[in-house]
């Protein structure tokens, strides 16, 4: 799985970090999401469907086959 984040479409809801830290950060400044692994162990992979699938901005994109 790899992962790609549109920061342009990001409101900085926070979703994605509550539901996989390990994954996804927010910015300080402005709370816009930070990619800390665009290439996650398979035991990340349920987590961040999930932040992906409830993220409001639809700012998140996997491409499963990668």
């Amino acid at each position: 799985m790899k992962i790609t984040v549109d920061d342009e479409k990001c409101c900085g809801a926070g979703q994605c970090v509550l539901i996989a830290p390990e994954v996804f950060d927010q910015r300080d400044d402005d709370g816009i999401v930070v990619l800390l692994d665009a290439e996650p162990p398979a035991g990340q992979y349920d987590a961040v469907r999930e932040s992906a699938s409830v993220c409001p901005a639809a700012a998140i994109h996997l491409d499963e086959d990668a």
